[in-house]
């Protein structure tokens, strides 16, 4: 299944907001997550995305930065993702991309392939 996640930072935000909810169901995304809140308050919308995802999931945000406060962050999430099986796919402009992380015996890899 592919899960969507939309952010904006405040309220004001909202044709933003509309954009990533009508770009996430374009990808084809059954369900969309929406939130309007700063990235670095507690974000429900995003917590309730990442409890909805089951093994072979996807989910599918617009931008990085609708997802991620910081690389560090980037790579807790994916952490999360990876080990309930779920893939995380960025629709950044015209060059979408998938991230997966592979692994190596005891080394992990963490490989951006862009469509």
């Amino acid at each position: 299944m592919l899960i969507g996640y939309g952010r904006t930072s405040t309220t004001d935000q909202q044709a933003g907001l509309d954009a990533q909810r009508r770009d996430l169901k374009a990808a084809g995304c059954n369900k969309v997550f929406v939130e309007q809140v700063s990235a670095i308050k507690e974000r429900p919308q995003l917590q309730a995305a990442l409890d909805f995802a089951r093994e072979g999931d996807m989910l599918v945000v617009t931008k990085l930065d609708r997802l991620a406060r910081s690389a560090r962050h980037l790579s807790e999430l994916v952490d999360a993702l990876e080990s309930k099986g779920v893939a995380l796919r960025i629709l950044e402009g015209h060059n979408p991309m998938l991230i997966y992380r592979t692994l190596y015996k005891n080394e992990s890899k963490t490989t951006v392939a862009i469509h």
